[in-house]
């Protein structure tokens, strides 16, 4: 293994799209291509404010670069292609960029990008966030010949802090609060990929979180593998939340993809009456059949996860509640799809995230026999898919006539301001003015495929009926 000598970063407050550099060197512009999860990207973000520290440039994926870093995924085989497809893509437009694979595909399939031409540098996990100082140590960051590998199969479960501040151009930010997970689902590369679970410090949770507050970020998503199942000394996942909530400027605390067995007691009454934890749950189910669930080594029947689910949403109001389906796992026939399909059916999801089975290599999944065709597997994940659209229109007809606080984040080229709901609803409106990172209540007029249609409760802009008029008239024409 080769390791490279590794110098701590000064923590500091950077914001990377008006930072200057720190550093006397000439500036070299770095790319960033993020595949997978939440939690890659908000590794990324950690990575870009490094690098920014240290004086490079950040500049957008497909444009010219000096280095490119692959923050890779490795869930599914179309997850490494596409790290395949990227080094290509950016070597076309600049052949002599510097490329560097780092994440979950770096650390499961380094043999595979050894072989891969164009990669010069790959990081495994255990060492990916001092990917900078990695760079620092080679003798010039140039192509080379055979990749540099900076690896060990052994990644540290201990409790953990992160260097620097995540640097986000939106208004919501990620904030990464665990790591690791050793559930050992039969389908999952995620416990090879990224180790065993460890949770970070929550101190070091809140600084971060305070920065990203005096950086103007309303909104913090917290992130990880496993994140029910944090736990540090005497804290967990709502001691973390009950900490977060006294930060001035934190309008917002959303909760990503968490575990149905690892919910911890007491978040659904703390969501039920708190002003900032958002109305939002996505607890991934993956099948809804028993046999199958059993097989998949998860810990719950669909029972137990639908009695979870309905404690849920009798007692948090407009919970929006989203889940994970896979389907095609091996043994997966026609009527434990169906089960899957009666169970997304019958529970309260306002939509399903549908994940089409790929078999990775040292997963028990891999070594069973009772495969599903990819055709079967491409059918019936059009039919949840469809489902999951009726659902997601199902939720939206909810919100008609309702008031909602919407934090608003962009403006399309139709004139809509377009934010969420705290329960995850894709608000659009009409303004003249700039709503971007505010906060505004909504009257939910209409509905359409991907959003919800409002009007601000109140504007004070005299302006603003021909202005709507102007911007409904495009809209009828999408």
């Amino acid at each position: 293994m080769k390791r490279h000598r590794v110098v701590a970063l000064p923590r500091g407050h950077y914001n990377w799209w008006t930072m200057r550099s720190l550093s006397p060197r000439p500036r070299r512009r770095v790319t960033f291509y993020t595949a997978g999860c939440r939690l890659n990207q908000a590794e990324t973000a950690i990575l870009i404010d490094r690098f920014c520290a240290k004086g490079y440039e950040p500049v957008p994926f497909g444009a010219p670069t000096d280095i490119l870093v692959i923050n890779s995924c490795a869930v599914t085989e179309q997850a490494e292609a596409d790290c395949r497809r990227v080094v290509r893509q950016t070597l076309r437009h600049s052949p002599q960029a510097f490329v560097a694979v780092i994440g979950c595909y770096a650390q499961t399939g380094v043999h595979a990008l050894q072989n891969l031409p164009g990669i010069d540098l790959i990081v495994g996990h255990q060492y990916k966030l001092q990917l900078p100082e990695h760079l620092d140590a080679l003798a010039a960051i140039e192509k080379q010949s055979t990749p540099s590998v900076v690896h060990t199969r052994r990644i540290e479960h201990q409790e953990f802090v992160v260097d620097g501040t995540g640097a986000y151009s939106t208004t919501r930010a990620n904030v990464k609060i665990q790591d690791g997970c050793q559930f050992m689902c039969a389908f999952c590369l995620i416990p090879f990929a990224r180790g065993r679970e460890r949770s970070r410090a929550l101190d070091d949770i809140i600084r971060e979180a305070t920065a990203l507050a005096e950086r103007g970020h309303r909104e913090l998503v917290l992130t990880g593998v496993n994140i029910g199942q944090y736990c540090t000394g005497q804290a967990d996942l709502l001691s973390v939340i009950r900490r977060l909530e006294t930060i001035p400027g934190i309008e917002r605390i959303r909760i990503s993809s968490i575990e149905p067995t690892t919910i911890p007691d007491g978040l659904f009454e703390h969501m039920a009456s708190s002003s900032k934890v958002c109305r939002h749950l996505h607890v991934p189910l993956q099948s809804g059949d028993d046999r199958i669930l059993k097989a998949m080594n998860r810990r719950y029947t669909v029972r137990d996860y639908q009695r979870e689910i309905e404690r849920a949403v009798s007692l948090i109001p407009d919970l929006c509640v989203g889940t994970d389906i896979l389907v095609g796992f091996p043994g997966e026939g026609e009527q434990e799809f169906k089960n899957s399909v009666a169970a997304a059916h019958d529970l309260p999801f306002a939509y399903v995230h549908v994940f089409p089975y790929s078999k990775r290599p040292g997963t028990a999944a891999a070594r069973l026999s009772e495969t599903v065709s990819s055709s079967v597997i491409k059918h019936r994940s059009r039919e949840l898919n469809h489902l999951s659209r009726q659902k997601r229109q199902a939720f939206y007809r909810r919100c008609l006539g309702q008031r909602v606080s919407v934090l608003f984040e962009t403006q399309q080229t139709t004139g809509l301001w377009v934010g969420f709901t705290d329960h995850y609803v894709r608000v659009g409106v009409v303004s003249s003015a700039n709503l971007a990172n505010t906060i505004h209540e909504v009257i939910v007029t209409g509905i359409m495929e991907e959003m919800v249609l409002g009007e601000l409760v109140a504007t004070g802009h005299p302006q603003e009926a021909a202005h709507r008029a102007s911007i409904e008239r495009v809209v009828s024409a999408i």
